[in-house]
């Protein structure tokens, strides 16, 4: 994992320049973190790579299948995570030199995003957004893939951070983004969280920067195949924890 005194980027591939984005000319870095995930991650890189986008990271956390060794298959960039948890594999492909797109986009690997729905983020980036993030919770957006704790979760850290930022959030248990290369370089250096909170933390943080966020809706699907990494009551209390950790500090 890189410190923020050797933190670094790579040139910028300018191969679009200023043209609206279409499916066969984009330049945006898509980071996918994984971790036993190779019976989704296929679908996911072919549909990303259908739609034009090459320029893929996909940051493995030393999964005991496939995932990887299909990722580098299929002509994607893979690098293996140092730490464990999604936020550190995050962070750690935010800290990537290799990681030479503009826009910046985080996804999941579980075949729940659909890859369609980045041209409307990265629309939103080059309408003068730094940050683009999916809600499943305003007009046009939905969940088939979230559980009634988790929903009920959700809703009270959004009206607690919404309370206390005085934000108007409508989703922030959300991994699904896109952020100018500046905001990026901003976020990472106040960036902590090593797991799901990671989201959160995000969307609190680029507040505090003053960072302008705007949401887009967002079509959730149900996971592809196998089961979600994440454990609604153990890292709900780390998302509460890192909401509070915000505010005191």
């Amino acid at each position: 994992m890189a410190s923020q005194a050797d933190f670094a980027f790579a040139p910028v591939n300018k191969g679009c320049g200023e043209q609206k984005l279409k499916p066969t000319c984009t330049n945006a870095a898509v980071i996918i973190p994984t971790l036993n995930e190779e019976k989704n991650i296929i679908e996911v890189i072919e549909k990303l790579r259908h739609l034009g986008f090459t320029n893929i990271l996909v940051v493995d956390g030393n999964s005991k299948d496939r995932t990887a060794a299909i990722a580098k298959k299929l002509g994607v960039h893979v690098i293996t995570q140092n730490g464990s948890g999604k936020g550190d594999a995050l962070r750690q492909a935010f800290s990537y030199y290799g990681l030479n797109g503009d826009p910046i986009v985080m996804m999941d690997a579980d075949g729940s995003m659909n890859p369609e729905e980045l041209f409307r983020l990265i629309e939103t980036i080059q309408q003068g957004a730094d940050l683009a993030k999916g809600s499943r919770f305003i007009r046009g957006g939905y969940t088939k893939d979230m559980t009634l704790i988790r929903r009920i979760g959700n809703s009270l850290f959004v009206l607690l951070v919404n309370l206390i930022w005085s934000t108007h959030y409508t989703d922030l248990c959300y991994g699904f983004a896109a952020f100018k290369r500046e905001a990026i370089e901003k976020l990472y250096p106040h960036l902590k969280s090593r797991n799901f909170e990671i989201e959160t933390e995000i969307f609190i943080k680029a507040k505090t920067l003053g960072l302008r966020v705007v949401e887009v809706p967002s079509v959730e699907l149900p996971r592809r195949h196998g089961k979600s990494n994440l454990k609604a009551y153990k890292d709900g209390f780390k998302i509460l924890r890192t909401v509070l950790d915000a505010f005191m500090n």
